[in-house]
């Protein structure tokens, strides 16, 4: 540290804060680089253990960031290197590895810059942990070891754990996780976890393992085909290898995600598996009985091939699913005459048809061909699949009784016939469910594809318009406080500049707690303090409070209550925000005319009023088409002004106590009305 001359850039595991803010001659190394006008840049895992003295780091470098999972420490200045492995909290450094080279040193800086580009705000990650958010992630483990434990992990927190697995997989799982199993089922016994449900293919190899895992109280069943990965799902996170673990019991490389979109995904995937899988008891019974309970037909001529794959889709009578191999493989069939059999199947006898196809390098050209199709057989629900899902087989399903799948033999070929390679034919309840089961969830996977587009976009959408949502009121806090600072007199002079300030920080504020909202809802931590409320008079209040703020003579708002008392059991803060948002949309949206705020009893059963009726309407522009399919979503605003989380947080609130919300224009073409039902006390 002595030597350093213009820079210092360090990293260093959790332990390590406490290192620097309790040992003297590390925190004076740092005050010393400081003093002499060099610069300090620094990363560690900020945990709620280590925050106290991460505090104290930010003050004695010039930025700390925080990285998951940071081990051992690296320093390195504008001619010097140093590394260590060993770290003990509050304890000094007892073993370093040192070094002037000059190709040393640069290794090292490309290291740190590396990893430093990967961390995130320091200040994020603290407030992160003092309010209690959620930080969501996905990341890519690659270390055995790490592996292992992060396993262990998952399980150990979760509530509910679901595997799909090979062969392989069930032995890494006997291997290593054989103590995590029976805490589980101990927990489980005792009503603290749902338990272990496991899908995998049982056969005569892994027949005394399938037994062992079941004796452990693992739920089992068997699916001849697997999904292409294999993957665990909680509660709260997914893991999933695309490794095959058939030879071995390692895994390399996991990818892991507590993302509420991608652990919806993989348990939606187990859900659809796990309906058509078969209890393993019964397929243990069949093995051990030398029952073989697959009806195959494996077919090595092409042209017969596809013959049965068309004479399957002719004689269906309720649904049709084929996934194709690749585009030119629908582009054969389609040259074949596929279309005119797919529009007679789907239009002349009223069968379900659905079709996936991959995508290629030509996206023009395949566009064109499905609008194509589209035009031709309008019944054919069509989705296109990421490049990485090829398989190389087309599948035909057929009323979820039989399936055909055809490998591709060479996708350069202008005919089928020419292309494609053997063909397996099944009538197996088993090997057509899970080929109905790889099918749907390639179908739904294709469906998330298209939603965390529209995400990405609903975010980008989002971010433009906070930073207009926060530029905005900033600047005149800044320039007024400017002026006021640099004024003399009376402050009293200055009222309307201070109103204005006021004004805007309020601005802020209340999008700082829309977004922390949000935050709460999607974590499932919007927490209410119900108590018995006059609702009447809770709503004249907040018009009472909205009235003053309406500045425009033209428009009126009023209350058409009764001032009888009428009680519901409901958080009074969130009932105002609930009340004020509607009315503050109304107002924004109302250029003249009147807004009325009504509450009616909700008579369901004829003589038992169980909920209120909560109704605010306005004259004003209405709600746009664009707008109304998605208007309790998230970001969903056509205005200049807002951020769109108001009507997504008041939805939010309406469910958490009980009721629900909506929302149509009137029927007279001038407003609209939102309606929102409350539980009687």
């Amino acid at each position: 540290m002595s030597n350093v001359k213009r820079r210092m850039d360090i990293f260093f595991d959790y332990r390590a804060p406490s290192i620097v803010v309790d040992i003297a001659e590390y925190r004076n190394g740092y005050i010393d680089i400081k003093r002499r006008g060099g610069k300090i840049r620094a990363f560690t895992e900020i945990t709620k253990d280590n925050v106290r003295y991460c505090k104290e780091l930010m003050k004695l470098v010039d930025e700390l960031r925080h990285l998951d999972g940071v081990r051992g420490g690296l320093a390195v200045s504008e001619s010097e290197y140093m590394a260590t492995t060993l770290l003990q909290e509050a304890k000094p450094l007892t073993q370093v590895i040192y070094s002037n080279v000059k190709e040393v040193v640069e290794q090292g800086q490309y290291i740190f810059d590396t990893l430093w580009n990967a961390a995130t705000s320091a200040e994020q990650r603290i407030r992160e942990i003092e309010e209690g958010v959620t930080h969501y992630e996905t990341k890519l483990i690659q270390d055995q070891d790490k592996i292992i434990n992060e396993i262990v992990r998952i399980n150990q927190t979760s509530n509910e754990f679901s595997v799909c697995a090979t062969a392989g997989g069930m032995q890494f799982a006997y291997n290593y996780l054989l103590k995590v199993i029976n805490e589980l089922e101990d927990r489980h016994k005792k009503g603290e976890h749902k338990g272990i449900r496991y899908i995998s293919t049982i056969n005569g190899d892994n027949l005394e393992l399938a037994k062992k895992l079941i004796d452990y109280g693992v739920q089992l069943k068997h699916i001849n085909n697997l999904p292409p990965m294999s993957f665990g799902v909680s509660d709260k996170e997914m893991g999933a290898t695309i490794e095959n673990l058939e030879d071995k019991n390692t895994v390399r490389s996991l990818l892991v995600s507590n993302e509420p979109l991608y652990v919806k995904h993989f348990a939606s995937i187990f859900e659809e598996l796990w309906r058509n899988g078969i209890d393993a008891l019964d397929r243990i019974r069949d093995i051990e009985g030398g029952i073989d309970s697959a009806d195959i037909e494996i077919i090595p001529n092409p042209k017969q091939g596809i013959t049965k794959a068309w004479n399957m889709i002719k004689s269906a009578r309720e649904e049709v699913s084929i996934m194709f191999s690749s585009p030119n493989a629908l582009r054969r069939q389609v040259d074949m005459g596929g279309l005119q059999l797919l529009k007679n199947v789907s239009e002349g006898r009223g069968v379900k048809v659905r079709l996936l196809i991959p995508s290629d390098s030509d996206e023009h050209n395949l566009s064109t061909m499905l609008g194509e199709i589209k035009l031709q057989c309008p019944q054919v629900s069509l989705r296109g699949m990421e490049k990485g899902l090829y398989t190389r087989i087309t599948i035909v399903l057929a009323d979820r009784k039989e399936c055909i799948i055809t490998e591709l033999k060479d996708d350069k070929r202008d005919m089928s016939y020419n292309a494609a390679g053997l063909s397996t034919y099944s009538l197996s309840k088993s090997i057509v469910s899970s080929y109905v089961s790889i099918f749907e969830s390639l179908w739904k996977q294709t469906e998330l594809y298209e939603q965390l587009k529209v995400n990405d976009k609903m975010q980008m959408e989002f971010i433009n318009v906070a930073a207009h949502e926060l530029r905005t009121p900033i600047q005149p806090i800044l320039g007024l406080s400017e002026v006021l600072l640099n004024k003399d007199g009376n402050i009293e002079q200055y009222h309307e500049l201070l109103n204005v300030i006021s004004r805007n920080a309020k601005r802020l504020q209340k999008l700082t707690e829309n977004i922390l909202d949000v935050s709460r809802i999607e974590s499932q931590t919007l927490n209410l303090h119900k108590e018995r409320v006059n609702i009447n008079e809770k709503i004249r209040n907040v018009v009472k409070d909205i009235e003053g703020q309406i500045h425009n003579p033209r428009l009126k708002i009023a209350f058409l209550g009764s001032k009888d008392p009428v009680y519901v059991k409901a958080d009074k803060t969130r009932l105002y925000q609930l009340i004020a948002n509607l009315l503050g949309n109304a107002i924004k949206f109302t250029k003249e005319g009147s807004i009325s705020v009504s509450v009616d009893v909700n008579d369901n059963n004829n003589n038992n009023n169980n909920e209120l009726i909560i109704s605010v309407k306005d004259t004003g522009e209405g709600i746009h088409s664009d707008i109304l399919p998605r208007l309790f979503t998230k970001f969903a605003t056509r205005s200049e002004v807002g951020t769109g989380l108001g009507l997504f947080i008041s939805k939010s609130i309406v469910e958490a106590h009980g009721g629900k919300m909506w929302a149509k224009n009137n029927s007279d073409g001038k407003g609209a009305t939102f309606h929102f039902t409350l539980p009687l006390v």
